[in-house]
Protein backbone atom coordinates (compact mmCIF):
# COMPACT_ATOMS: atom_id res chain seq x y z
CA UNK A 1 0.00 0.00 0.00
CA UNK A 2 1.11 3.73 -0.37
CA UNK A 3 1.48 5.12 2.88
CA UNK A 4 0.43 8.39 2.48
CA UNK A 5 -2.50 7.70 0.62
CA UNK A 6 -3.74 4.99 3.26
CA UNK A 7 -3.65 7.58 6.22
CA UNK A 8 -5.32 10.17 4.56
CA UNK A 9 -8.41 7.91 3.86
CA UNK A 10 -8.45 7.22 7.59
CA UNK A 11 -8.07 10.66 8.45
CA UNK A 12 -4.54 9.87 10.05
CA UNK A 13 -2.93 12.86 9.10
CA UNK A 14 -2.23 16.01 10.67
CA UNK A 15 0.37 17.62 9.78
CA UNK A 16 3.33 16.83 7.41
CA UNK A 17 6.79 18.40 6.37
CA UNK A 18 7.08 19.18 2.76
CA UNK A 19 9.10 16.83 1.13
CA UNK A 20 7.98 13.59 3.38
CA UNK A 21 5.41 11.86 0.61
CA UNK A 22 8.52 12.40 -1.94
CA UNK A 23 10.87 10.36 0.25
CA UNK A 24 8.25 7.59 1.19
CA UNK A 25 7.74 7.22 -2.63
CA UNK A 26 11.42 7.11 -3.15
CA UNK A 27 12.79 4.41 -1.49
CA UNK A 28 12.17 2.49 1.85
CA UNK A 29 12.56 4.61 4.76
CA UNK A 30 13.11 3.91 8.58
CA UNK A 31 10.86 5.88 11.19
CA UNK A 32 10.35 6.08 14.57
CA UNK A 33 8.11 6.71 17.03
CA UNK A 34 8.65 7.26 20.70
CA UNK A 35 6.96 5.65 23.91
CA UNK A 36 7.00 7.07 27.62
CA UNK A 37 7.75 3.84 29.53
CA UNK A 38 6.17 5.80 32.65
CA UNK A 39 3.74 2.73 33.41
CA UNK A 40 4.02 -0.65 32.60
CA UNK A 41 1.69 -0.87 30.26
CA UNK A 42 0.87 1.10 26.85
CA UNK A 43 -2.97 2.29 26.58
CA UNK A 44 -5.18 2.65 23.60
CA UNK A 45 -4.33 6.41 23.64
CA UNK A 46 -0.81 4.80 22.71
CA UNK A 47 -2.35 2.47 20.79
CA UNK A 48 -3.12 4.96 17.20
CA UNK A 49 0.64 5.45 17.22
CA UNK A 50 1.30 2.01 17.15
CA UNK A 51 -1.25 1.71 14.31
CA UNK A 52 0.74 4.21 12.74
CA UNK A 53 3.99 2.15 12.67
CA UNK A 54 1.63 -1.45 11.70
CA UNK A 55 0.69 1.09 8.59
CA UNK A 56 4.25 2.07 7.61
CA UNK A 57 5.64 -1.46 8.13
CA UNK A 58 2.82 -2.93 6.10
CA UNK A 59 3.84 -0.66 3.52
CA UNK A 60 7.23 -1.43 3.19
CA UNK A 61 9.13 1.08 5.33
CA UNK A 62 11.49 0.06 8.26
CA UNK A 63 9.46 1.37 11.33
CA UNK A 64 11.65 1.84 14.91
CA UNK A 65 9.92 2.03 18.26
CA UNK A 66 11.94 4.39 20.70
CA UNK A 67 10.98 3.19 24.31
CA UNK A 68 12.09 6.38 26.03
CA UNK A 69 14.00 5.11 29.10
CA UNK A 70 16.46 8.29 29.13
CA UNK A 71 13.00 10.70 28.75
CA UNK A 72 11.07 8.90 30.93
CA UNK A 73 12.91 9.89 33.74
CA UNK A 74 12.53 13.72 32.55
CA UNK A 75 8.79 14.23 31.71
CA UNK A 76 7.43 15.16 28.88
CA UNK A 77 5.72 18.92 29.39
CA UNK A 78 3.20 18.70 25.68
CA UNK A 79 -0.24 18.49 26.96
CA UNK A 80 0.92 18.18 30.81
CA UNK A 81 0.06 21.58 33.64
CA UNK A 82 2.20 20.17 36.06
CA UNK A 83 5.33 18.26 36.50
CA UNK A 84 4.95 14.92 36.62
CA UNK A 85 6.60 12.08 39.09
CA UNK A 86 10.07 10.94 38.07
CA UNK A 87 10.96 7.29 38.05
CA UNK A 88 13.57 5.26 38.87
CA UNK A 89 15.90 3.09 36.47
CA UNK A 90 14.48 -0.15 37.53
CA UNK A 91 11.05 1.08 37.04
CA UNK A 92 11.72 2.12 33.94
CA UNK A 93 13.74 -0.61 32.71
CA UNK A 94 10.91 -3.00 33.94
CA UNK A 95 8.03 -0.64 32.04
CA UNK A 96 10.17 -1.31 28.87
CA UNK A 97 10.39 -5.09 28.91
CA UNK A 98 6.57 -4.72 29.44
CA UNK A 99 5.76 -2.46 26.35
CA UNK A 100 8.12 -4.73 24.07
CA UNK A 101 5.89 -7.11 24.54
CA UNK A 102 3.42 -5.14 23.98
CA UNK A 103 4.53 -4.14 20.68
CA UNK A 104 5.35 -6.98 18.86
CA UNK A 105 1.97 -8.16 19.26
CA UNK A 106 1.32 -5.83 16.51
CA UNK A 107 5.03 -5.58 14.77
CA UNK A 108 7.19 -7.98 13.02
CA UNK A 109 10.41 -7.91 15.17
CA UNK A 110 11.85 -10.82 13.19
CA UNK A 111 11.60 -11.21 9.68
CA UNK A 112 12.40 -9.08 6.20
CA UNK A 113 14.88 -6.21 5.30
CA UNK A 114 11.97 -3.76 7.15
CA UNK A 115 12.12 -5.78 10.24
CA UNK A 116 10.94 -3.71 13.27
CA UNK A 117 13.89 -2.66 15.57
CA UNK A 118 13.25 -1.72 19.55
CA UNK A 119 15.37 0.78 20.85
CA UNK A 120 16.22 2.47 23.81
CA UNK A 121 17.37 5.87 24.13
CA UNK A 122 19.11 5.52 27.52
CA UNK A 123 21.62 3.64 25.74
CA UNK A 124 23.27 6.35 24.43
CA UNK A 125 22.01 8.70 26.76
CA UNK A 126 24.06 7.09 29.78
CA UNK A 127 27.29 7.48 27.69
CA UNK A 128 27.04 11.45 27.24
CA UNK A 129 27.98 13.81 30.17
CA UNK A 130 26.05 16.62 31.09
CA UNK A 131 28.96 18.92 29.95
CA UNK A 132 29.41 16.89 26.41
CA UNK A 133 25.33 17.44 26.07
CA UNK A 134 25.48 21.25 26.15
CA UNK A 135 28.73 21.25 23.53
CA UNK A 136 27.77 19.27 21.34
CA UNK A 137 23.59 19.40 21.40
CA UNK A 138 22.92 22.47 23.30
CA UNK A 139 24.74 25.09 21.48
CA UNK A 140 22.45 24.12 18.08
CA UNK A 141 19.06 24.98 19.13
CA UNK A 142 18.51 28.70 20.66
CA UNK A 143 16.82 29.38 23.55
CA UNK A 144 14.37 31.57 21.13
CA UNK A 145 13.32 28.58 19.19
CA UNK A 146 12.81 26.43 21.85
CA UNK A 147 10.60 28.98 24.00
CA UNK A 148 8.56 29.74 20.89
CA UNK A 149 6.96 26.26 20.95
CA UNK A 150 3.58 25.71 22.25
CA UNK A 151 4.49 22.68 25.07
CA UNK A 152 6.51 25.39 26.73
CA UNK A 153 4.81 28.35 26.01
CA UNK A 154 1.70 27.08 27.53
CA UNK A 155 3.57 25.85 30.83
CA UNK A 156 5.18 29.71 31.18
CA UNK A 157 2.39 30.87 33.09
CA UNK A 158 2.14 28.10 35.52
CA UNK A 159 6.24 27.80 35.63
CA UNK A 160 8.24 24.69 34.04
CA UNK A 161 11.33 23.25 35.43
CA UNK A 162 14.32 23.37 33.60
CA UNK A 163 14.42 19.53 33.20
CA UNK A 164 11.22 19.96 31.41
CA UNK A 165 12.00 22.86 29.43
CA UNK A 166 15.17 20.27 28.14
CA UNK A 167 12.53 17.94 26.98
CA UNK A 168 12.41 19.11 23.29
CA UNK A 169 16.37 18.80 23.25
CA UNK A 170 16.92 15.64 24.16
CA UNK A 171 13.74 14.34 22.01
CA UNK A 172 15.56 16.40 18.99
CA UNK A 173 19.04 14.41 20.00
CA UNK A 174 17.22 11.36 19.82
CA UNK A 175 16.21 11.99 16.35
CA UNK A 176 19.34 13.16 15.31
CA UNK A 177 20.83 9.57 16.97
CA UNK A 178 18.57 7.96 14.60
CA UNK A 179 19.55 10.08 11.80
CA UNK A 180 22.77 9.46 12.19
CA UNK A 181 23.42 5.53 13.46
CA UNK A 182 20.77 3.73 11.76
CA UNK A 183 19.51 6.00 9.08
CA UNK A 184 15.96 7.16 10.38
CA UNK A 185 14.39 10.19 7.99
CA UNK A 186 11.05 10.18 9.37
CA UNK A 187 9.59 10.69 12.97
CA UNK A 188 5.70 10.44 13.68
CA UNK A 189 3.60 11.20 16.78
CA UNK A 190 0.22 12.73 17.72
CA UNK A 191 -0.30 16.30 16.74
CA UNK A 192 0.85 17.61 20.28
CA UNK A 193 4.44 16.30 19.30
CA UNK A 194 5.05 18.29 16.47
CA UNK A 195 7.17 21.38 18.37
CA UNK A 196 9.08 18.54 19.84
CA UNK A 197 9.32 16.55 16.45
CA UNK A 198 10.13 19.84 14.21
CA UNK A 199 13.10 20.50 16.67
CA UNK A 200 15.02 16.95 16.19
CA UNK A 201 14.49 17.72 12.22
CA UNK A 202 16.05 21.12 12.89
CA UNK A 203 18.78 19.90 14.80
CA UNK A 204 20.05 17.52 12.50
CA UNK A 205 19.86 20.56 9.72
CA UNK A 206 22.13 22.65 11.85
CA UNK A 207 24.64 20.04 13.50
CA UNK A 208 24.69 17.09 10.73
CA UNK A 209 23.44 19.21 7.26
CA UNK A 210 20.98 16.64 6.52
CA UNK A 211 17.38 16.37 5.46
CA UNK A 212 14.47 14.74 7.79
CA UNK A 213 11.15 14.77 7.85
CA UNK A 214 8.41 14.85 10.37
CA UNK A 215 4.41 13.32 10.14
CA UNK A 216 1.85 13.62 12.82
CA UNK A 217 -1.39 12.53 13.21
CA UNK A 218 -4.94 13.94 14.90
CA UNK A 219 -5.28 13.38 18.74
CA UNK A 220 -8.33 10.97 19.01
CA UNK A 221 -11.44 13.22 21.20
CA UNK A 222 -14.39 11.60 22.13
CA UNK A 223 -17.83 13.09 19.99
CA UNK A 224 -17.84 15.65 22.43
CA UNK A 225 -14.78 16.68 22.27
CA UNK A 226 -13.51 15.35 25.50
CA UNK A 227 -9.97 13.27 25.55
CA UNK A 228 -10.38 9.89 24.02
CA UNK A 229 -8.97 6.43 25.59
CA UNK A 230 -10.36 7.11 29.06
CA UNK A 231 -13.65 5.15 30.79
CA UNK A 232 -14.96 6.02 34.22
CA UNK A 233 -12.51 3.66 36.08
CA UNK A 234 -9.51 5.90 34.46
CA UNK A 235 -7.23 4.84 31.48
CA UNK A 236 -8.35 2.00 29.42
CA UNK A 237 -4.74 -0.21 29.38
CA UNK A 238 -3.88 -3.00 27.06
CA UNK A 239 -2.45 -4.85 29.85
CA UNK A 240 -5.40 -7.57 30.83
CA UNK A 241 -4.29 -6.78 34.40
CA UNK A 242 -4.69 -3.45 34.47
CA UNK A 243 -8.69 -3.36 31.68
CA UNK A 244 -9.60 -6.85 31.59
CA UNK A 245 -10.38 -8.08 27.91
CA UNK A 246 -14.33 -7.93 28.96
CA UNK A 247 -14.12 -4.50 29.70
CA UNK A 248 -11.60 -3.69 27.46
CA UNK A 249 -14.00 -4.82 24.88
CA UNK A 250 -17.39 -3.55 26.41
CA UNK A 251 -15.33 0.01 25.92
CA UNK A 252 -15.21 -0.38 22.43
CA UNK A 253 -18.93 -1.92 21.83
CA UNK A 254 -20.04 1.12 23.76
CA UNK A 255 -18.48 4.03 21.62
CA UNK A 256 -21.55 6.57 20.09
CA UNK A 257 -21.82 5.76 15.80
CA UNK A 258 -19.44 8.87 14.94
CA UNK A 259 -16.85 7.90 16.72
CA UNK A 260 -17.23 4.09 15.41
CA UNK A 261 -16.77 5.14 12.23
CA UNK A 262 -13.87 7.14 12.61
CA UNK A 263 -12.21 4.75 15.38
CA UNK A 264 -12.74 1.85 13.16
CA UNK A 265 -10.65 3.20 10.25
CA UNK A 266 -8.06 4.33 12.68
CA UNK A 267 -7.78 0.98 14.74
CA UNK A 268 -7.99 -1.90 12.35
CA UNK A 269 -6.32 -2.67 9.07
CA UNK A 270 -9.99 -3.04 7.63
CA UNK A 271 -9.87 -1.82 4.04
CA UNK A 272 -11.87 0.83 2.62
CA UNK A 273 -14.53 -1.67 0.96
CA UNK A 274 -14.86 -3.62 4.13
CA UNK A 275 -15.34 -0.41 6.06
CA UNK A 276 -17.81 1.48 3.67
CA UNK A 277 -19.77 -2.17 3.56
CA UNK A 278 -20.14 -2.19 7.33
CA UNK A 279 -21.35 1.24 7.36
CA UNK A 280 -23.81 1.03 4.78
CA UNK A 281 -25.52 -2.13 7.07
CA UNK A 282 -25.09 -0.02 9.81
CA UNK A 283 -27.23 2.57 8.29
CA UNK A 284 -30.12 -0.10 7.36
CA UNK A 285 -30.44 -1.76 10.29
CA UNK A 286 -28.85 0.73 13.39
CA UNK A 287 -29.79 -1.15 16.41
CA UNK A 288 -27.52 -4.05 15.42
CA UNK A 289 -24.88 -1.73 15.66
CA UNK A 290 -22.28 -3.97 13.11
CA UNK A 291 -19.48 -1.61 13.45
CA UNK A 292 -19.22 -1.28 16.64
CA UNK A 293 -19.51 -4.59 17.31
CA UNK A 294 -16.20 -5.30 14.18
CA UNK A 295 -14.36 -2.50 15.84
CA UNK A 296 -14.98 -4.47 18.73
CA UNK A 297 -13.69 -7.76 18.03
CA UNK A 298 -11.08 -6.99 15.41
CA UNK A 299 -9.02 -4.44 18.48
CA UNK A 300 -9.63 -7.06 21.55
CA UNK A 301 -8.39 -9.42 19.63
CA UNK A 302 -5.25 -7.67 18.02
CA UNK A 303 -4.54 -6.49 22.22
CA UNK A 304 -5.31 -9.91 23.33
CA UNK A 305 -6.19 -13.17 21.90
CA UNK A 306 -9.51 -14.89 20.15
CA UNK A 307 -10.38 -16.79 23.01
CA UNK A 308 -9.91 -12.90 24.93
CA UNK A 309 -13.07 -11.94 22.78
CA UNK A 310 -14.70 -15.16 23.22
CA UNK A 311 -14.56 -15.28 27.23
CA UNK A 312 -16.03 -11.17 27.17
CA UNK A 313 -18.59 -12.12 24.46
CA UNK A 314 -19.69 -14.93 26.57
CA UNK A 315 -19.50 -13.08 29.59
CA UNK A 316 -21.82 -10.04 27.94
CA UNK A 317 -24.18 -12.48 26.93
CA UNK A 318 -24.70 -13.30 30.49
CA UNK A 319 -25.47 -9.57 31.68
CA UNK A 320 -27.21 -8.46 28.47
CA UNK A 321 -28.67 -11.78 27.23
CA UNK A 322 -29.92 -15.39 27.40
CA UNK A 323 -26.99 -17.62 28.59
CA UNK A 324 -26.87 -21.21 29.70
CA UNK A 325 -25.23 -22.56 32.96
CA UNK A 326 -22.93 -24.34 30.60
CA UNK A 327 -21.86 -20.75 29.30
CA UNK A 328 -21.28 -19.14 32.87
CA UNK A 329 -19.41 -21.87 33.29
CA UNK A 330 -17.33 -22.00 30.15
CA UNK A 331 -16.20 -18.14 31.24
CA UNK A 332 -12.77 -17.78 33.07
CA UNK A 333 -12.12 -16.62 37.36
CA UNK A 334 -10.69 -13.04 35.52
CA UNK A 335 -13.58 -12.49 33.35
CA UNK A 336 -16.24 -13.94 35.77
CA UNK A 337 -15.02 -11.31 38.58
CA UNK A 338 -14.58 -8.64 36.08
CA UNK A 339 -17.72 -9.12 34.45
CA UNK A 340 -19.27 -8.98 37.95
CA UNK A 341 -16.65 -6.02 40.02
CA UNK A 342 -18.79 -4.37 42.38
CA UNK A 343 -21.88 -6.42 43.08
CA UNK A 344 -22.56 -7.47 46.51
CA UNK A 345 -20.95 -10.48 47.58
CA UNK A 346 -20.84 -13.12 50.48
CA UNK A 347 -18.45 -15.22 52.00
CA UNK A 348 -19.45 -18.47 53.11
CA UNK A 349 -17.63 -21.63 54.08
CA UNK A 350 -17.64 -24.66 52.65
CA UNK A 351 -19.00 -26.46 55.35
CA UNK A 352 -21.81 -24.15 55.61
CA UNK A 353 -22.78 -24.70 52.15
CA UNK A 354 -22.88 -28.18 52.98
CA UNK A 355 -24.91 -28.03 56.28
CA UNK A 356 -27.29 -25.75 54.48
CA UNK A 357 -31.04 -27.42 54.78
CA UNK A 358 -32.77 -25.17 51.74
CA UNK A 359 -32.23 -23.01 49.05
CA UNK A 360 -33.92 -20.31 50.99
CA UNK A 361 -31.70 -20.72 53.48
CA UNK A 362 -28.52 -20.32 51.40
CA UNK A 363 -29.88 -16.97 50.46
CA UNK A 364 -30.85 -15.36 53.42
CA UNK A 365 -29.48 -16.47 56.69
CA UNK A 366 -25.83 -18.31 55.53
CA UNK A 367 -25.33 -15.48 52.98
CA UNK A 368 -25.80 -12.75 55.66
CA UNK A 369 -28.75 -11.33 54.22
CA UNK A 370 -27.36 -9.51 51.48
CA UNK A 371 -29.45 -11.36 49.16
CA UNK A 372 -32.62 -11.52 51.03
CA UNK A 373 -33.42 -9.83 54.66
CA UNK A 374 -35.75 -12.66 55.54
CA UNK A 375 -36.62 -16.23 54.34
CA UNK A 376 -40.08 -14.97 53.97
CA UNK A 377 -38.83 -12.05 51.00
CA UNK A 378 -36.92 -15.05 49.67
CA UNK A 379 -39.96 -17.62 49.19
CA UNK A 380 -42.13 -14.86 47.91
CA UNK A 381 -39.67 -13.52 45.10
CA UNK A 382 -39.24 -17.40 44.60
CA UNK A 383 -42.42 -18.12 44.07
CA UNK A 384 -43.04 -15.43 41.92
CA UNK A 385 -39.99 -17.17 39.50
CA UNK A 386 -37.40 -14.31 39.76
CA UNK A 387 -34.28 -16.28 41.49
CA UNK A 388 -31.89 -17.63 39.72
CA UNK A 389 -28.64 -19.43 40.74
CA UNK A 390 -25.66 -19.98 38.73
CA UNK A 391 -28.81 -19.46 35.68
CA UNK A 392 -30.35 -21.86 36.98
CA UNK A 393 -34.22 -20.67 37.82
CA UNK A 394 -34.78 -21.60 41.30
CA UNK A 395 -38.42 -23.68 41.63
CA UNK A 396 -38.12 -25.58 44.37
CA UNK A 397 -37.63 -23.48 47.46
CA UNK A 398 -37.08 -26.18 50.23
CA UNK A 399 -34.34 -28.06 47.99
CA UNK A 400 -31.27 -28.58 49.50
CA UNK A 401 -28.50 -26.05 47.50
CA UNK A 402 -26.75 -29.23 45.10
CA UNK A 403 -24.97 -26.61 42.59
CA UNK A 404 -21.75 -27.44 40.47
CA UNK A 405 -19.25 -24.40 42.28
CA UNK A 406 -18.41 -22.08 39.15
CA UNK A 407 -14.88 -22.16 39.14
CA UNK A 408 -14.76 -24.72 42.59
CA UNK A 409 -15.61 -21.55 44.42
CA UNK A 410 -18.45 -19.36 43.70
CA UNK A 411 -22.12 -19.43 42.99
CA UNK A 412 -23.52 -16.46 40.90
CA UNK A 413 -27.40 -15.66 42.17
CA UNK A 414 -30.11 -13.32 40.49
CA UNK A 415 -32.93 -11.91 41.68
CA UNK A 416 -35.23 -9.98 39.29
CA UNK A 417 -33.61 -9.23 35.66
CA UNK A 418 -30.99 -6.87 36.49
CA UNK A 419 -29.58 -7.35 40.18
CA UNK A 420 -26.68 -10.19 40.84
CA UNK A 421 -25.05 -11.35 43.50
CA UNK A 422 -21.78 -13.13 43.87
CA UNK A 423 -21.19 -16.31 46.74
CA UNK A 424 -17.36 -17.12 47.33
CA UNK A 425 -17.48 -20.43 48.84
CA UNK A 426 -13.86 -20.66 50.77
Amino acid sequence: MNFIEELRWRGMIHDMMPGTEEQLNKEMTSAYIGFDPTASSLHIGNLAQIMLLRLFQASGHKPYALVGGATGMVGDPSGKSEERNLLDEDTLRHNQECIKLQLEKFLDFDTGDNKAVLVNNYDWFKEISFLEFLRDAGKHISVNYMMAKDSVKKRLETGISFTEFSYQLLQGYDFYYLFKNNGVKLQMGGSDQWGNITTGTEFIRRKANGDAFALTSPLITKADGSKFGKSEEGNVWLDPKMTSPYKFYQFWLNVSDEEASTLIRKFTLKTREEIEALEKEHVEVPHMRALQKALAEDITISVHSKEALENAQKASNILFGKSTTEELAGIDEATLLSVFEGVPKADITKSELDDCDSVVTLLSETSGGIIFRSKGEARRMIKGGGVSVNKEKVNDMDQKPAYDLLQEKYLLVQRGKKNYFLIEVK
